[in-house]
């Protein structure tokens, strides 16, 4: 990975050893990783836009509008994972990770998979 910016859904207050948040639209706070060439460069936490029913694009855009292009998360719905396809931000499936620096060594080292829609959810959860 030669540069990256991932957010991670995470419980506040964020940060690498922050809790992964289940479902990334309803999280306290996005943990921020800047990484080049498979090191992680700079750690910060970007605020959650507010979520409504059937607002799912909002976090959508104000994630691509922050520079990030790559996304781990636990549980999304459709509309949104499609939405992350079109903005261009890559997801992968990090549900079960105990913390938010676990999610991403296991994608620095090539363990976790592309988010498909075999993982979404109904939403609201």
């Amino acid at each position: 990975m030669e540069k990256a910016r991932i957010a991670v859904p995470s419980a506040h207050p964020g940060g690498l050893e922050a809790e992964v948040g289940a479902h990334f639209g309803h999280c306290d706070v996005y943990t921020i990783i800047d990484v080049v060439n498979g090191q992680v460069t700079a750690v910060s936490t970007l605020p959650n836009v507010p979520h409504v029913q059937g607002g799912c694009m909002a976090p959508v855009n104000h994630l691509a509008q922050n520079g990030v292009n790559l996304l781990i998360a636990g549980g999304m719905g459709m509309r949104p994972l499609m939405g992350f396809n079109q903005v261009g931000i890559d997801v992968y499936y990090g549900a079960g990770a105990p913390s938010v620096g676990t999610a991403v060594d296991a994608l620095l080292k090539g363990a976790l998979v592309p988010f498909t829609q075999d993982f979404t959810c109904g939403g609201g959860h």
